[in-house]
């Protein structure tokens, strides 16, 4: 997958003795980021682990030739390199002097989402679920790309951060032909998303980290005016969502129900239970398990009502590798069987490997399909 990181125009920032070690590195393109801290060597962070980058101490000098070379920071100690994805966070002391920085390596990876390319296709909302630092926002800046430059949709993306289109009013090449709003305080945000859709048109809104309770409400009414959403927020899995009280109206919202004496002895539950009280905002969660093992919950709403119920959930994992075929398979898991439940003990790579052993089945449509597309 062909990728563009703008990796020099990072390193030029920085102090000089970091340079010639950055540029003679063998493994730039697993680069994550960079930590300088104060009194302290600087760190490389890497997709395999850390290692450090010199034996010479940071000092003031270093950090503040750092920092006059970017731009202004953010009310969240925010700051970015003009026309880059690259994103640079600071760590204040109580006088409020910037004593840490670490420089997160932001990547526009073309051909990521292939692999969902008929879930786009759909024109359902998609939400993204994801631990941080495992790559959502480079997935939807290239969603963004594939449904306004391939699927010819009028997408807006909505900008809080810059992390999508970098920190520039001329946004990156790697959102395409998609137009982005930028948002100019963060708590804004959910005000900018109704106006995007009042003002502009869209097809599809895109929007990263949706996180407060105003921002669910600005989703739930976009998603009402018949908009297609995409977005991101924090989180491994779907339990994560109906468990956080001011995200699970993205998928409905949960409520507690009385039932009858007659209706509880049916169904074998106690009269008070759990239940969604509405429709879902996104109709399709994809949790991002690794960088190349996602599961899929093609209908959010069942889903949602199995993991209420404690009945079985059916879902979908699709594993794919840069000279691999696209593998789709479908499983079924109950919430006893330590997937949802609090007691579960597996790991990610436990869970991957549980699946890949309980194979059940190919969608042999949707493969067929997916490496049809990868091969034109």
């Amino acid at each position: 997958m062909p990728s563009s990181n703008d990796f020099e125009k990072l390193i030029e920032n920085l102090p000089f003795f970091l340079q010639e070690n950055l540029k003679k590195h063998n493994y730039q393109d697993q680069l994550v980021e960079i930590i300088l801290d104060l009194g302290r060597r600087p760190e490389a962070r890497f997709i395999y682990g850390s290692e450090y980058l010199s034996q010479k101490i940071i000092s003031w000098q270093d950090i503040d030739y750092v920092t006059k070379r970017l731009s202004k920071f953010s009310n969240e100690n925010r700051a970015g390199i003009e026309r880059t994805l690259h994103r640079i966070s600071c760590i204040r002391n109580r006088q409020f002097l910037i004593n840490g920085l670490t420089c997160r390596i932001g990547r526009s990876i073309f051909g990521t989402v292939s692999v969902i390319r008929d879930l786009l296709e759909s024109e359902k909302s998609i939400l993204i679920l994801g631990k941080p630092g495992v790559g959502k926002t480079t997935i939807i800046r290239e969603i963004g790309r594939v449904l306004a430059d391939e699927l010819e949709k009028r997408v807006i993306i909505i900008d809080t951060s810059n992390e999508i289109a970098g920190d520039s009013d001329i946004p990156h090449l790697g959102i395409g032909r998609a137009r982005r709003m930028q948002v100019p305080k963060t708590e804004l945000q959910h005000q900018v998303m109704i106006e995007a859709v009042e003002n502009h048109m869209p097809e599809v809104i895109i929007i990263d980290e949706i996180g407060t309770e105003l921002e669910v409400l600005a989703a739930r009414t976009i998603a009402e005016k018949g908009v297609q959403l995409v977005g991101t927020t924090h989180g491994n899995c779907l339990e994560n969502l109906i468990k956080n009280p001011p995200l699970s109206d993205l998928i409905g919202g949960i409520q507690y129900v009385t039932l009858s004496d007659d209706e509880a002895k049916r169904r074998g539950t106690q009269k008070s239970i759990l239940e969604r009280k509405a429709y879902p905002a996104f109709e399709i969660i994809i949790e991002i398990n690794t960088s190349n093992f996602w599961t899929i919950h093609e209908d959010v709403a069942m889903s949602a009502d199995s993991f209420l119920r404690n009945d079985s959930i059916i879902y979908q994992t699709r594993q794919f590798g840069v000279i691999e075929k696209i593998q789709i398979q479908c499983d079924q898991f109950s919430s006893s069987q330590n997937f949802f439940g609090q007691n579960s003990r597996l790991s990610i790579n436990d869970r991957q490997s549980t699946m890949n052993q309980q194979w059940i089945q190919f969608n042999t449509i949707k493969t067929k399909k997916l490496i049809k597309k990868n091969s034109q």
